[in-house]
C-alpha cells in the first residue's frame, strides 16, 4: 500500500502561483512513477502532469506547458507540482497519484491515489 497526501491547494488571483506537494508513505517511494490529475465540478478527472520514477521524464497536458513543472524528492518522498501563470479554468481539485509504470499512470490507472486539495483561480 502507499498512502498519498497532498497540500498547498489554495486560493489565488489569474496569473498567480502555487507550489501543491504530495507525501508519499508506506512503499519505495522511487519505485513509483507519479502523477498529477485534476477534476473541476462537473468535469471528467483529467491529466495534468507525470514524472517517471528518477524522475528522468516529466510529462504535461498541453493546457499546462509552459506553466506547470513537475518535480520530485526522493530522500522526502515528496513530488511536487509548480504551478505559474494561474487562469480561473485551472481551477478543480488536484489528486496526485502513484504507479510502478509511467503510462499507467499518466492514462490515469494508477493503483493509488489521494484524497484531493482544491485550486481556485479568481479571475
Amino acid at each position: 500500500q502507499v498512502q498519498l497526501v497532498e497540500s498547498g491547494g489554495g486560493l489565488v488571483q489569474a496569473g498567480g502561483s502555487l507550489r501543491l506537494s504530495c507525501a508519499a508513505s508506506g512503499r519505495t517511494f522511487s519505485n513509483y512513477a507519479m502523477g498529477w490529475f485534476r477534476q473541476a465540478p462537473g468535469k471528467e478527472r483529467e491529466f495534468v502532469a507525470g514524472i517517471s520514477s528518477s524522475g528522468g521524464q516529466t510529462y504535461y497536458a498541453d493546457s499546462v506547458k509552459g506553466r506547470f513543472t513537475m518535480s520530485r524528492d526522493n530522500a522526502k518522498n515528496t513530488v511536487y507540482l509548480q504551478m505559474n501563470s494561474l487562469k480561473p479554468e485551472d481551477t478543480a481539485v488536484y489528486y496526485c497519484a502513484a504507479d510502478f509504470g509511467s503510462r499507467t499512470v499518466i492514462t490515469g490507472k494508477a493503483d493509488y491515489w489521494g484524497q484531493g486539495t482544491q485550486v481556485t483561480v479568481s479571475s
